[in-house]
């Protein structure tokens, strides 16, 4: 018995105690947490509205700036994945919720970024008076705004899509709220929650360079950032600065992906369908020396003791708000709609007025038809984007192993901003005489095409093998496999990336319908050239007309084709 408990003892000792491993994986965390503390630190330094915060195009400045906007990501990451995680399941869980955040994330995500930062930029430089923190929270709430609705669409349709018998499994063990949102609904959702965090991720780059290099109100604001330093290149025309941008990038994304993305998709792998054989699961080298180290990974075993009895504390299993017998003297169904009738009809009015009392009424007709050119380029966009991208991802989703070596490929695509392709747009416009408000029109789809792909591949790997297998009995091929199997099979993930990528093409347009390369500068007609002008110039009336046309035209769209297409993928939303 003494040779019995010293030897468990022993093997205890040993697999607690440290390896070179672990002292390798702690001296890159303390790597990173040091790093960025010290970008937190830089975020705190003294500042006043006027003041010009030197921008550098030497390519030593390079990391530094990657660091401020990398932490500047993160934080709008960890903001999104909360709004996500209460917007996401109240819309999934309520009814009456769903018919309001819904159409709401359809409208906000098609508002430009440079109507959020013309609109909270003051407020957040009035909240931190003499500091950089104003401006730098301005930016990570844009930021915000470009990765949280797709986040909050895929988890919500995720929710929507629980196997019966997973929640059949809740029932059994009589799981609260609580503990059905983390062990049943969370571990489901992860899989798509983390492609489309990739994807939201990516888009932020997009918009990287209005986030930091802030024109509004004729106030230059410029923050130490890849986006800042992007915007000096272009403005300089200094075209060998636009190639270290790239190659800074292309660096920082395949880090972030390392460091971040792929332990995280390697921890989801296991709330999905087990894996044939041949196919391995996702890999990185930083995956490689945790599975190296032992410390680390007792630490992982007591951090699940601790979340486990964090999900068992009576106190979050406990309905939040208990039922009475008390009811209201009318029904709260007409109690909810005056409500929500007064709040949109008010709101409207105090706009409409905002607007009317100093602009004439022409320039409402005007504006409107700047908007029907901006829904022609989003439409035909959304069209092609569809016919070139879903037989990819369809193609890329059926083989796992690929989809995972190509994931940080695509991120780069997808984080790829379209001002850096702006000295060849300009150069080849002017060159050969080209139309602007024809080939100016791909660069709103460059960043928005992809949530179409990421949605599709995700899709696909949400299919199960034994399905794919049946249609292989079956002899399913050619066009009746796509259109009796895969494409009912993919369609609701579709429509989300179609969605989003819709909102996406619309707020892209700030920036693809005014272009410029020095001094150099081309306008096409549209929505999105007329908010940008004004913005720079602080026209509030202009800026404010033009978003609640862009918004207009956005939930006309949603209604007569967004919503019959939602409804059809709502009614598939069911297990496969």
């Amino acid at each position: 018995m003494f040779d019995k408990s010293y030897d468990t003892h022993s093997r205890f000792k040993e697999h607690i105690r440290p390896n070179p491993w672990d002292l390798i994986a702690l001296i890159i965390i303390i790597a990173i947490l040091v790093t960025f503390s010290w970008a937190a630190l830089q975020m705190a330094q003294p500042y006043n509205i006027g003041q010009q915060i030197p921008i550098s195009l030497l390519p030593t400045k390079l990391p530094g700036y990657a660091l401020r906007t990398v932490l500047r990501m993160i934080l709008a990451l960890a903001l999104s994945l909360l709004f996500t995680f209460t917007i996401g399941t109240l819309a999934a869980k309520s009814k009456r919720a769903e018919n309001i955040i819904i159409p709401s994330i359809d409208v906000l995500q098609a508002i430009p970024v440079l109507s959020f930062l013309s609109i909270t930029v003051v407020g957040f430089i009035s909240l931190f008076p003499g500091s950089l923190l104003g401006p730098e929270c301005a930016s990570i709430f844009a930021i915000f705004t470009a990765q949280a609705w797709n986040m909050t669409f895929g988890f919500y349709q995720s929710l929507k899509t629980i196997p019966n018998d997973l929640i059949e499994v809740a029932r059994m063990y009589h799981l609260s709220a609580w503990q059905k949102f983390w062990r049943i609904e969370v571990p489901h959702a992860t899989p798509s929650l983390l492609w489309n965090m990739m994807m939201s991720m990516s888009a932020s780059w997009f918009f990287v360079v209005a986030s930091e290099a802030i024109s509004v109100a004729n106030q230059d604001i410029r923050l130490p950032g890849v986006g800042s330093y992007i915007k000096l290149a272009i403005d300089q025309q200094n075209f060998q600065a636009v190639c270290f941008a790239i190659i800074c990038m292309l660096i920082v994304i395949i880090l972030y992906d390392q460091l971040f993305f792929r332990p995280f998709l390697y921890w989801s792998e296991k709330f999905q369908e087990k894996k044939d054989g041949d196919e391995k699961g996702t890999k990185s080298w930083f995956i490689f020396i945790i599975q190296k180290t032992r410390l680390l990974i007792y630490s992982s075993y007591l951090f699940s003791i601790i979340t486990t009895k964090l999900l068992n504390i009576s106190i979050l299993n406990k309905p939040l708000f208990p039922k009475t017998n008390f009811k209201f003297p009318i029904k709260s169904s007409w109690l909810w709609m005056l409500f929500t009738s007064s709040m949109v009809f008010g709101s409207l009015y105090i706009l409409t007025m905002f607007i009317i009392t100093s602009l004439p009424i022409d320039e409402v007709g005007k504006v409107c038809k700047l908007g029907l050119y901006t829904a022609t380029r989003v439409f035909v966009l959304i069209i092609i984007s569809s016919i070139i991208w879903v037989p990819v991802g369809v193609w890329i989703g059926k083989r796992p192993k690929l989809a995972y070596k190509l994931q940080p490929f695509i991120q780069f695509l997808a984080s790829f901003p379209a001002n850096l392709l702006f000295p060849l747009v300009v150069l080849g416009i002017v060159k050969y005489k080209l139309n602007v408000e024809i080939w100016t029109t791909p660069l709103m789809i460059l960043g928005s095409q992809w949530y179409i792909l990421f949605n599709v591949i995700a899709g696909t790997l949400e299919i199960p093998k034994e399905l794919h297998y049946a249609t292989d009995n079956l002899g399913l091929k050619g066009l009746s496999w796509w259109t009796k199997f895969m494409l009912p099979g993919i369609f609701p993930f579709y429509i989300t990336g179609a969605i989003t990528a819709a909102g996406g093409a619309w707020n892209a347009s700030i920036v693809a319908e005014l272009v410029s390369w020095g001094s150099t500068t081309l306008e096409a007609s549209g929505l999105g050239a007329y908010i940008a002008k004004f913005t720079v110039v602080g026209d509030f009336q202009r800026i404010a007309l033009g978003t609640s046309v862009m918004c207009a035209y956005v939930l006309l769209l949603n209604k007569i084709c967004w919503q019959p297409l939602y409804k059809i993928a709502k009614d598939r939303m069911q297990p496969l």
